[in-house]
């Protein structure tokens, strides 16, 4: 395993920075990172700061800074220090400058301004939570989007995901036993999609829940026949209604929405 020391530089809240360096980090199975997260870095007095971090804890940098005189600072003292300080908006900042023919406004944090989609995402997020596990289905029709699966098949955070990207989600469950809701079948607006898993990773995923929770698993939760049911009652129903389905065993999250967010397009 190789350790070593990950500076994240900011100007704003550090997400975007922090975004980029975990999707490439995560092609690295054998490196093993100490991450110093620096944000609302924008004048010389924060980024001695972080010099004296880097300093101490020499590693390589990435940094998202729009403001030239705080960036060259940095990516000075970086080369005094000898380690490696990347830039993880400029290239993309230089090649919009030259096709556009126009300078950015180099003001940091822009992408975080109060506007319309920010109370949209909000908006969305308060629907989620409004309307998770079966909850408030007497306005469904204001859905977006409306998850439908069995327990455990990831409905709460893919909603929780998409309410971050301004779609207002709902989910329901599918439980032996338990009806639907009937405005579920009468929905005309939203896309209903059905999610599953498959049955014996179902059975494992169900497991580490009662565990982490402490409770016994003498019960029908992780039984691998009932689940086996649950699982090919889902599959009848959706098929029944001709419900979109997403099998998830094998998918993040991220890729569960991005699925779904293509079938509304």
């Amino acid at each position: 395993m190789k350790e070593f020391h990950l500076h994240l530089v900011s100007d704003a809240t550090g997400e975007t920075v922090q975004s980029v360096a975990r999707a490439c980090l995560v092609q690295f199975e054998a490196a093993q990172p100490t991450e110093h997260i620096w944000t609302l870095v924008r004048d010389k007095r924060q980024v001695e700061e972080v010099i004296q971090g880097l300093e101490q804890n020499p590693g390589i940098v990435l940094f998202t800074m729009v403001n030239a005189e705080i960036r060259t600072k940095l990516q000075a003292e970086c080369r005094r220090l000898k380690i490696p300080c990347v830039s993880v908006l400029q290239p993309v900042m230089a090649a919009l400058t030259s096709y556009l023919q126009t300078e950015g406004q180099a003001r940091p944090g822009r992408q975080h301004v109060l506007d319309s989609e920010y109370y949209e995402r909000i908006t969305a997020m308060d629907y989620a939570m409004t309307h998770d596990d079966g909850q408030a289905v007497w306005n469904l029709e204001a859905a977006d989007v409306v998850l439908i699966g069995v327990s455990r098949t990831s409905k709460t955070p893919t909603c929780i995901y998409l309410a971050n990207r301004g779609i207002k989600a709902a989910n329901i469950p599918i439980i032996l036993g338990v009806d639907l809701p009937n405005e579920l079948f009468a929905l005309k607006s939203p896309l209903i999609v059905g999610l599953t898993n498959d049955a014996r990773i179902l059975l494992q995923v169900r497991r580490n829940r009662l565990r982490m929770l402490n409770e016994n698993d003498d019960t029908d939760y992780v039984d691998p026949e009932i689940i086996a049911e649950e699982v090919n009652l889902a599959k009848r129903l959706f098929a029944q209604h001709s419900w979109p389905v997403i099998d998830i065993s094998r998918r993040s999250i991220e890729e569960t929405a991005a699925t779904i967010i293509k079938m509304r397009s």
